[in-house]
């Protein structure tokens, strides 16, 4: 990454990206800087909330069907 995009805000995919490496405790410390230094907290917080909605319905919907066919 160039010194340039290093100060810049950074993209919604990188958002994404940096959201989804905290919810895996993976995420790299020159990111974690890039985030603290240059993104809007509110970009992470709606993101963060989506994710953690996402994973816990795939868990719901995991759970029913593995219930559904064992009582099948």
């Amino acid at each position: 990454m160039s010194e340039q995009q290093d100060k810049q805000q950074p993209s919604l995919w990188q958002v994404a990206q940096s959201v989804l490496a905290a919810l895996f405790g993976v995420q790299s410390s020159k990111n974690y800087q890039r985030d603290f230094q240059h993104g809007k907290p509110a970009q992470y917080i709606i993101l963060g909330l989506i994710a953690v909605a996402l994973f816990i319905g795939t868990l719901l919907g995991v759970v029913k069907l593995v219930m559904s066919l064992a009582m099948g």
